[in-house]
């Protein structure tokens, strides 16, 4: 097994608790089936992911608008209640990331999907996406996972070796990428099963 010097980690639903549904259990009056169906019709996942690849906020929500104007008052709650949608860390995978900065043994960095806009309250939000040395912001790059460019960049930018170095991701496809370019993936699905994914790695931390 190489010796691993480098860890990368995604960071919605791996640090970052992030939510839409916060927002439209309320907008909806607590009708968990129509904001389900508001965030798969309307406001989509895929809708997102544009967002996180680069495409301007307003542009995105004022086309969608065209298409759903009934939605209208809805489809502008995702920007202007954007914040709402953040739940705090995940404080599991916070201390594993700490203790890891703190033995001081490995190199960290993230590779997240986010946009540009939204990412800058967040980095501002949490202490503990500064103790990154560096970190590949989808919107900033106008790359996204689970393509390969992103990573490939973030590889080349910060000389890090695939084969030393770790990948975490709760998205099975982003993991599966990584693994495909020589890195180490990690599927994420728990602090704890993250803590003894790691000790597989004979990680000291």
């Amino acid at each position: 097994m190489n010796k691993i010097d480098t860890i990368i980690f995604d960071l919605g639903a791996v640090l970052v608790d992030w939510n839409p549904m916060n927002v439209y259990l309320k907008a909806f009056e607590g009708d968990e089936k129509k904001a389900r169906w508001f965030l798969d019709t309307v406001c989509s996942s895929a809708w997102n992911t544009a967002i996180d690849g680069g495409k301007d906020w307003q542009e995105s929500i004022e086309e969608k608008i065209l298409e759903f104007p009934e939605y209208e008052k809805y489809i502008r709650l995702y920007r202007s209640e954007w914040e709402s949608m953040l739940n705090g860390e995940i404080s599991g995978t916070v201390e594993i990331l700490k203790r890891l900065k703190e033995s001081g043994k490995y190199r960290l960095y993230s590779i997240t999907n986010w946009s540009s806009e939204t990412f800058a309250i967040a980095f501002e939000r949490y202490d503990f996406l500064k103790w990154f040395e560096g970190i590949a912001v989808s919107g900033d790059l106008k790359m996204i996972k689970p393509h390969k460019e992103i990573y490939l960049h973030t590889l080349d930018k910060y000389d890090i070796k695939a084969e030393n170095s770790i990948f975490i991701d709760d998205n099975k496809a982003n993991f599966e990428t990584a693994n495909v370019l020589g890195i180490n993936g990690i599927h994420f699905k728990s602090p704890e099963e993250l803590e003894q994914s790691l000790k597989q790695f004979n990680l000291e931390f």
